[in-house]
């Protein structure tokens, strides 16, 4: 498979991926890989603090995290946009062990070489979105789509 990818130097912020061939929508770009930790190991040290604005981490399902600062790859400098070019799909393994589920980077339109990629990450945190917190967990997408934070609306509240 031909690499269609590398990590550099973003204007969004730190780090990006970007397309260095064609990707066409529905490709799976990158699998986001890392150590699988329970939502307890994570909680319970500082990879998973909240007032960093700064992650690694991926929700995977109820059990498990990825921490990408761990045994991560280049899928870790994919960076937030309101206007995301990709999505992360989640591959739920077969069987019933769901720290072999999956999450993989999807184009879901076509990618030009040059371009970064990008996707929503969905963060919501369990304590109130306060305007610190929003502050903290800014968004630099420079989107016109942009809602100014990484955080999303709660749902049902």
């Amino acid at each position: 498979m031909p690499r269609k990818i590398e990590a550099r130097q973003s204007d969004i912020h730190g780090n990006g991926v970007f397309a260095i061939a064609p990707i066409e929508k529905g490709e799976r770009v990158v699998e986001y890989k890392g150590k699988r930790r329970t939502h307890d190991e994570v909680d319970a040290d500082d990879t998973g603090d909240a007032d960093s604005g700064h992650t690694f981490l991926f929700t995977l399902n109820d059990d498990y995290v990825i921490d990408a600062n761990h045994k991560g790859n280049k899928a870790r400098w994919i960076n937030h946009s309101c206007d995301p070019n990709c999505e992360a799909v989640i591959e739920e393994h077969d069987g019933k062990n769901r720290k072999k589920d999956k999450v993989f980077i999807e184009a879901i339109r076509a990618i030009k070489p040059g371009e970064e990629l990008t996707y929503n990450y969905g963060i919501v945190l369990a304590e109130p979105h306060t305007a610190r917190l929003k502050k903290i967990w800014a968004c630099r997408c420079g989107s016109k789509k942009c809602t100014g934070t990484m955080l999303q609306p709660k749902k049902g509240r």
